[in-house]
């Protein structure tokens, strides 16, 4: 629970009376505060963020400062760092950020150092980095192990997968990454197709190694690989575990040596710096992952040591509780300004939804007021050819952050400039909007007669006033986007705070996976459907009947 629910009460109480009032037009604010910007940006780690162009005024902003206060900010943030059991319902530790610190700290868990251990596993990572990379460790017939398939789902896929788009600039010459999650058979189809068994290194990555998409895909490329001139002797050589079930890993094949473990106080959605992180490592060899590490830990320490008024992952939480709980938008866009963030998205969305998708708070009651958005997004400028239309003329009023880096991986002509203008111009846009005034002067400025642009001057208008936030780095390195990764991990945590809720569980997605589990036996056999309710049992039935129609069953 809270440390103090009546403290949380009152600012709760004051910030709902606050959003009555009605957010403060953004065009106001800027006009009563010219220098407005100074005091609602904030840097950390290389990784800028303005969020004046978001309804916060001072007197909101401290309100939400109280509303952290009362909520113990500060001690639930170093109940983490500390190793305490902060993942209440799965009694865990949460410790992504000791992954990820290169110092002599030392980090414990139930008074045990874990931090040997970290160390351990990651020179065994690196030292295996290194035999790949100079074909120590090669294929079964001498061939250099140059292509990686990654095969795991969830948080053993959308982190790494995300990482070697975004880094793909950085990879070692002659080195393919595939990633495998999708238990439908055309994921890893389409990969065995483009791929060498002599020069392919497959790691299978489950904690558990039970995951039933990741298994069935790590048979198909078992039973792929041997069929295709290797023998099992070979998977030996050619297959990795990032796992922590010995014997399960054992019996695939797998050599022990070639197992790296993480443990249970590292959480899917948060697992890319751990162990999991292998692939992104053979893709831009060691060095390049510790960048990685790096930029990650200089971000964790600015959220630990930096007061809560300067504290850049708090402050853009308290925006995100405001819009949501307040004034009541129910989504957010991420929309990466940078084509090798096209993942972003698709990680963000794990890492928010399964963590603040929560109902019940840390005691045990069903929430009263609205918590985790709908997040989505797409790389600019496509998405302005797709849903921006929504975000600038729909009935519902969506905050975006806009990300971008003021140098390209890449710079190719004026590309990246037009992209940065683009950048820019969207999020001025949305703020401003256009009056129906100027909407119909700018249709008589082109020629339109005055009863046409009567009639589509309200069409043409924008309400604007839509906040955003813009987050921009130097350039997109290693470092970079380490410490943009951690600045969302962080955020997301406060919100978490402020909810009351356990950000580090996902018990909505068991009951789902155990249903699969009883229906996949009603698929393949003869098995009686009456358990399930009468829509269920008749698309069972139907399948059935089409798959035998199909020739397939």
């Amino acid at each position: 629970m809270v440390t103090d629910p009546s403290a949380r009460a009152f600012s709760w109480k004051k910030l709902t009376a606050l959003a009555a009032e009605g957010p403060p037009p953004l065009s106001d604010l800027f006009d009563h505060n010219p220098g407005r910007v100074a005091h609602f940006s904030l840097e950390a780690a290389g990784v800028y963020a303005d969020y004046s162009k978001t309804p916060v005024n001072q007197t909101i902003l401290d309100a939400l400062y109280g509303l952290a206060r009362a909520c113990d900010f500060e001690a639930r943030r170093d109940a983490m760092f500390g190793g305490q059991r902060i993942n209440e319902t799965e009694e865990r530790a949460v410790l992504h950020v000791a992954l990820r610190d290169t110092s002599d700290r030392i980090y414990t868990v139930d008074g045990q150092n874990v931090t040997t251990d970290i160390h351990a596993v990651k020179d065994r990572m690196k030292a295996f980095v290194e035999k790949v990379h100079d074909g120590r460790h090669d294929g079964y017939g001498g061939a250099p192990l140059d292509t990686v398939v990654n095969i795991g789902i969830g948080g053993s896929d959308l982190g790494p997968a995300m990482v070697s788009r975004a880094l793909d600039p950085y990879t070692v010459d002659g080195r393919r990454t595939f990633y495998v999650s999708n238990v439908d058979g055309a994921d890893i189809a389409s990969v065995l197709r483009q791929i060498d068994p002599e020069r392919t290194l497959f790691l299978i990555a489950s904690k558990t190694f039970t995951t039933q998409e990741t298994m069935t895909n790590a048979e198909t490329a078992r039973n792929w690989f041997l069929s295709s001139g290797g023998n099992e002797a070979a998977i030996a050589k050619h297959f990795v575990a990032l796992s922590t079930n010995e014997a399960a890993v054992t019996d695939f094949g797998i050599d022990p040596e070639n197992m790296f473990a993480f443990w249970d106080w590292v959480g899917g959605r948060y697992s890319l710096w751990s162990a999991i992180g292998l692939s992104i490592a053979l893709q831009i060899g060691w060095s390049g992952f510790e960048d990685l590490l790096s930029g990650a830990r200089g971000m964790d320490r600015h959220f630990e040591t930096m007061p809560l008024e300067g504290n850049l992952p708090a402050s853009l939480a308290l925006i995100d509780v405001w819009h949501r709980s307040f004034l009541g938008y129910s989504a957010r866009a991420v929309l990466p300004y940078d084509q090798s963030l096209a993942r972003l998205p698709a990680y963000l969305q794990q890492a928010d939804m399964e963590s603040l998708g929560k109902r019940i708070d840390r005691s045990g009651q069903v929430v009263d007021y609205p918590t985790g958005a709908i997040v989505f997004g797409e790389p600019g400028t496509n998405g302005q050819h797709a849903f921006y239309q929504l975000l600038h003329q729909g009935t519902d009023v969506i905050p975006c952050d806009f990300i971008a880096a003021a140098c390209g991986q890449v710079e190719v002509g004026d590309h990246h400039e037009k992209l940065l203008a683009n950048f820019l111009a969207q999020p001025e846009a949305l703020m401003a909007g256009r009056s129906v005034e100027a909407a119909r002067s700018e249709a008589l400025a082109t020629g339109k007669n005055p009863e046409t642009a009567d009639r589509l001057a309200i069409h043409r208008s924008f309400p604007g006033d839509r906040p955003t936030i813009s987050l921009l780095v130097e350039r997109l390195t290693p470092e970079a986007l380490g410490a943009l990764l951690a600045l969302y991990e962080h955020r997301i945590f406060v919100q978490s705070i402020l909810w009351d809720i356990n950000a580090f569980d996902q018990w909505g997605v068991e009951l789902g996976k155990g249903l699969a589990k009883t229906i996949l036996a009603e698929l393949e056999g003869e098995v009686d459907v009456a358990s399930h309710d009468p829509s269920t049992a008749d698309l069972i039935r139907r399948i059935k009947r089409l798959r035998r129609e199909g020739g397939v069953a």
